[in-house]
């Protein structure tokens, strides 16, 4: 792949941009930075990874969607956490993984679309999501009232590992009925 001076060139500029950047980046974007197809982009950054992982290197390369950012690598961080400050931890609660899982493959989803799947009140779940960067809004809903949208961010593909919503596993007609049930039980517990 990266045999010639023009492709080592292309790397280190993508490298450079994803340095820079700090956050993740079309790959589209970055194929016209380079002037390259975003095909043959998409083959260099696969190569910088692999050549990366073989060099075990510090830092990796994530595909997110259709965005590639550069990242430390996973098994490294208890060296990261003696010098940086650790970043805050949140618990995802039985409650919100129902939420979140709702908004992951329902989306574009309102809040009220979630709490009649739920059948309970989700202000504090949506707003907890949100808080948490794994859900945000997408925009507004064209009917009375014109409720907010909400859907999943690159931060909920990047802390469940998927690159994209597509890598999530398929439900059954069997678990779909069994998560009503659980909805169903949870609010009568509520309710009582």
């Amino acid at each position: 792949m990266a045999d010639n001076r023009e492709d080592r060139k292309k790397e280190a500029a993508l490298e450079a941009i994803l340095f820079a950047m700090g956050e993740s980046v079309e790959q589209k974007r970055l194929a016209e930075a380079i002037g390259e197809s975003t095909e043959r982009t998409g083959e260099l950054l696969c190569h910088m990874r692999e050549r990366w992982e073989k060099q075990g290197r510090g830092v990796t390369l994530i595909c997110l969607e259709d965005s590639w950012q550069m990242c430390t690598r996973t098994e490294l961080y208890d060296y990261l956490i003696r010098i940086a400050r650790a970043p805050k931890k949140y618990s995802l609660t039985d409650t919100l993984l129902e939420t979140l899982s709702i908004v992951a493959y329902k989306q574009p989803v309102t809040k009220l679309d979630v709490e009649r799947i739920r059948g309970v009140n989700c202000d504090h779940a949506i707003n907890r999501l949100v808080e948490y960067g794994l859900v945000e809004e997408l925009g507004r809903l064209d009917a009375p009232g014109r409720p907010l949208l909400f859907g999943t961010t690159e931060q909920f593909l990047r802390s469940f590992g998927v690159s994209s919503l597509g890598e999530l596993p398929e439900l059954s007609a069997l678990q779909v009925e069994e998560f009503k049930e659980q909805a169903e039980q949870e609010a009568l517990q509520v309710n009582v």
